[in-house]
């Protein structure tokens, strides 16, 4: 028989439990997915070590613009979205994109 002290302990398992595959079976994201990959940003970087550029507008998951730029070592880093440098990569981006 369950003793009274683990009737609380048994029901936040099996709570557990249940939302897990909840989520699961409905397909949601996994919370990293929900909250602003970029915590931290630089205000440049070498252009030649640049391999690409990702752009991430607001949304549901960050209030901010967010620029993820990959390297050539296949390092990933968060540039800030105001600086003039990573502005002026953007607008290259751009233009190229438009181009073509």
């Amino acid at each position: 028989m369950v003793r009274a002290a683990g009737v609380p302990l048994l029901r936040s398992a099996l709570l557990l439990l249940l939302l897990l595959a909840t989520s699961q079976t409905t397909g949601a994201p996994v919370a990293a997915e929900l909250r602003c990959q970029c915590l931290q940003t630089v205000q440049g970087i070498q252009l030649k070590s640049l391999q690409s550029v990702r752009m991430t507008p607001p949304g549901a998951h960050c209030s901010q613009t967010e620029v993820i730029a990959t390297l050539k070592d296949g390092r990933e880093v968060c540039l800030d979205p105001e600086a003039p440098m990573v502005q002026k990569i953007i607008q290259r981006i751009l233009s190229k994109n438009k181009a073509n």
